[in-house]
């Protein structure tokens, strides 16, 4: 099973909104193999709890704004030091440096394939996936 498109796309705009925010080490692990309830998962950090729910705030203000969607829940925004965002296809993670660095997320889910952020939010790409750039480069070749 591959994640959604409708996921792919949520999470990739909600790892954009995050990188404006400037939030470290973002990753997008397609989880839909091994979790029945979700399909995405996407882990952030910050170094300090004011910037993990700035990063939070811009994640869910581009999500309702330009996909019209809202988290289902919403835990550990009063700590600020792990927040989860629930979106149903997609989960949020974005956490402290140190929370991330105890709990391994990444570790944890590293058997799952990881979702390429593209610089054009427009463009999810799976890894091994080829876009149009990649089709046109080849067709270039072979008429050369």
């Amino acid at each position: 099973m591959v994640a959604t498109d409708l996921a792919t796309t949520v999470a990739v705009t909600a790892a954009h909104a995050a990188a404006d925010k400037q939030a470290r080490d973002i990753v997008l692990l397609d989880v839909s193999d091994e979790v029945v309830i979700t399909d995405v998962f996407m882990v952030a950090s910050a170094p300090n709890e004011r910037q993990v729910l700035a990063i939070v705030d811009a994640v869910e203000e581009r999500l309702r704004v330009e996909l019209e969607v809202k988290p289902v829940r919403r835990e550990g925004v009063k700590a600020g030091r792990w927040v989860l965002l629930d979106y149903a296809d997609v989960i949020v993670h974005v956490q402290h440096t140190e929370e991330r660095e105890y709990y391994a997320l990444d570790s944890l889910w590293k058997d799952c394939p990881a979702i390429e952020i593209p610089d054009d939010p427009q463009q999810p790409r799976r890894p091994g996936a080829k876009d149009s750039s990649d089709e046109q480069s080849s067709s270039q070749a072979e008429s050369s």
